[in-house]
This record gives structure tokens, C-alpha cells and sequence, in this order.
């Protein structure tokens, strides 16, 4: 039967099924009603609560876990991401997060708990940028926890979470680009390699591209995809972000070695025959299909650097190398940003910061010749 109300403990009653219940009456007239097994466990909960009421702080429940919230959280955004997106906040979950923080009550997480599992994520090896995604992720999930009234603060805005590893930048100057470009010539690739370093399009947006997206008479590409291998097969998104799908002009080698391996391409179509998969792809393999990017780093773009007697750097260092070297040559910072699809100027100003030395350089040459004697 319905038990006693006490003292300044609010609605306490205990139900048919021997387990008590303590209920609130918000300001909105909705409830919140908490459960437990003693009738003192369930003062305590509704005691807590009314601290928080009288605070000003939401009215959260203690029974969700982190597992089943995360569970159910990654259903819901599913539908709003891109599909690499998703599936990367799922299997940061299920291997890392899930394990260690899953059986603990998702109202109760504080930062300490995500500061732990941060260290034994570094001790077992992990590096500090998928570490961070482990903390980009969590931050995500818990924002949109609090959004919900399901927690009473984001604790991942609390901690210290290792900072994403910055990624050296490593490019060609002018003699050695112009040692590549000398290199590639009548390589089955070499337009490949032509348009990454001088138009700074990146692997995934070059081995995207469709024929039908680039026109050789005006000298124009237009960016409209990108693709990655995910799960073992390969997937086509749009790009991230509205500056991302861009129109980018093509230099006049670019143009020549487009012409030159949309022949060969032919070729290679006719010599296939029934084989060939028209995908429409400017930059497939012997078949017509998608290339992986890694196959063509490993057995393709180092060895051809090894031969030229460059360093072996990234494939998306010529992306770097087009960048470093258009800011150089006095290029607008603007343009550039325009170019690599930048959200924002300022992204590419940090990235690039590198070369702002050289360009304050020429700045004070540009001063003394106009001002000077």
C-alpha cells in the first residue's frame, strides 16, 4: 500500500510491485519520477532532485546507462550524417567507449571517468589523434545528451583530452615540383600526379572525379564528390562542407595531360573489351573501376619518387606542395582557400602557417623598394 509522505521529501509512494517511487511536479506541470528499491534510496533520489530544481538544473534520471544511451543515441543520428561519419562515431563506440564506460549510469559520468579512459586508451597504445576522436566523439554524444535533459552538463567541456598529433607538413619547393613533373612524364598516372600538384585537390576528390565534371575547352573541374574505402568497399560522398563542391581552374600542363590520358584511357577501354566497367571515372584502373589510393601510393608513388631521387612524402603533400607554392608566388590567401575548398581563410592561413615568414619577407622588399631611396 501507498506509503507515508514525509517530511519535506515531496511524493513518495510505494507500488503493487514492492518498489518505491518518488515523483516530482515540474514547473510545466510534466513529472519526473524516479524509482528504487528502499523507500530511503528513493528519498535520497527526490532529495537530489529538488537541490537541482531549486538550481535551476535540469531534472535527470539515473537508470540509463552509457551503452544504452550511445546505443540508442547513434540510431538517431545515423540519418543526419554522412555514412564515413556515422561509422566512424560507431566504431570509436562499440571498441572503445562501450567497454570501458558503458555499465556506468550516464547521469553519474563526470571527467574524471573520460580523463581515464583517455590514459588507458594512450597506455594501450592509441594515438593522441584517435584519442582525441574518442573525446570529439563523446563530446558530441553528451551535447546532445544534454539537449535532451538527460544530463546535467557536457563533463567532456571539463577535461583535458589529449590534443590531436599535428601532422608535419612535408613539400616540394620549386626545383624539386619541377623534378617530379619531369619524372611523371608518360607515367599511365601522370595526370593524376599533374592535377594534385597543381590544382590541390585531395586523393579522395581526384579519384572521385568524372569526365562529365571536367571541361577541357574552358579549362574548368567542377568538385561535386569524394570517395574513401570503408568496411573493405568503396563509398562516394559529397564533400563536407558547401565550400568543398567547388570549380577549379586547370593549368595549361594539367589540360595537355588530361588530353593525353583520356587517349590512353581509350586505349585501354578497346583493349579490355567486355571487361572494362564504365564508371565514367577521369582516374580508374585497367578495368574502368575505382582505384584504391593506398595501391596507388605504395606501388605506384613512392616507387616513382625512389627513381627520381625525391623524398618520399604523402600523395597529399601535393596538395601541400600546390598550396605552399602558389602563396609563394604572392598568390591571395583567399584564393587559395577557395581552391582547397576551406571553410574558412583562417584554416588555411593556419595550416600554411609555415609560409608566412617567406611572404612577410617579400612584404618588407615590396616597402623598401616603394619607400626607400
Amino acid at each position: 500500500m501507498p506509503g507515508k509522505r514525509g517530511n519535506n521529501e515531496g511524493s513518495i509512494s510505494k507500488r503493487a510491485d514492492g518498489r518505491w517511487m518518488a515523483r516530482l511536479t515540474l514547473r510545466d506541470g510534466t513529472r519526473k519520477t524516479f524509482y528504487a528499491k528502499t523507500r530511503q534510496e528513493a528519498a535520497r533520489l527526490l532529495a537530489s532532485a529538488l537541490r537541482d530544481f531549486d538550481k535551476g538544473l535540469p531534472i535527470v534520471g539515473e537508470k540509463q546507462t552509457v551503452a544504452q544511451y550511445l546505443t540508442t543515441w547513434l540510431v538517431t543520428i545515423k540519418p543526419t550524417l554522412r555514412e564515413s561519419a556515422w561509422a566512424r562515431y560507431e566504431e570509436l563506440s562499440r571498441l572503445h567507449i562501450i567497454p570501458t564506460l558503458g555499465a556506468l549510469v550516464l547521469s553519474r559520468l563526470t571527467a574524471q571517468h573520460l580523463n581515464a579512459l583517455y590514459a588507458q586508451k594512450l597506455e594501450e597504445g592509441l594515438s593522441p589523434s584517435t584519442v582525441n576522436y574518442i573525446h570529439r566523439t563523446l563530446h558530441k554524444a553528451l551535447q546532445d545528451a544534454l539537449r535532451a535533459d538527460l544530463v546535467q552538463r557536457n563533463v567532456a567541456d571539463l577535461d583535458t583530452a589529449p590534443r590531436k598529433a599535428e601532422t608535419k607538413i612535408e613539400v616540394f619547393n620549386a626545383e624539386q615540383a619541377r623534378i617530379f613533373l619531369e619524372a611523371i612524364r608518360g607515367d599511365r598516372l601522370e595526370a593524376l600526379y599533374v592535377m594534385a600538384i597543381t590544382t590541390a585537390l585531395r586523393e579522395g576528390e581526384l579519384l572521385a572525379l568524372r569526365w562529365q565534371d571536367v571541361d577541357l575547352n574552358t579549362g574548368f573541374a567542377q568538385v561535386r564528390s569524394t570517395h574513401r574505402k570503408m568496411k573493405g568497399r568503396f563509398i562516394i560522398n559529397s564533400p563536407k562542407t558547401a565550400r568543398g563542391r567547388r570549380k577549379v581552374a586547370l593549368t595549361t600542363i594539367a589540360v595537355e595531360a588530361l588530353k593525353q590520358h583520356r587517349e590512353r584511357q581509350q586505349v585501354e577501354r578497346l583493349e579490355a573489351g567486355l571487361a572494362w566497367h564504365e564508371n565514367d571515372l577521369v582516374f580508374p584502373n585497367e578495368l574502368g573501376e575505382r582505384m584504391n589510393g593506398i595501391t596507388v601510393y605504395c606501388q605506384r608513388f613512392l616507387p616513382l619518387l625512389k627513381r627520381a631521387g625525391l623524398p618520399p612524402i604523402r600523395f597529399h603533400d601535393l596538395r601541400h606542395t600546390s598550396a605552399t607554392l602558389l602563396l609563394l608566388q604572392g598568390i591571395h590567401p583567399k584564393v587559395v582557400s577557395e581552391m582547397l575548398g576551406h571553410s574558412t581563410v583562417s584554416i588555411t592561413l593556419d595550416l600554411y602557417s609555415h609560409v608566412l615568414p617567406d611572404m612577410q619577407r617579400e612584404a618588407t622588399k615590396a616597402l623598401d623598394k616603394l619607400l626607400g631611396d
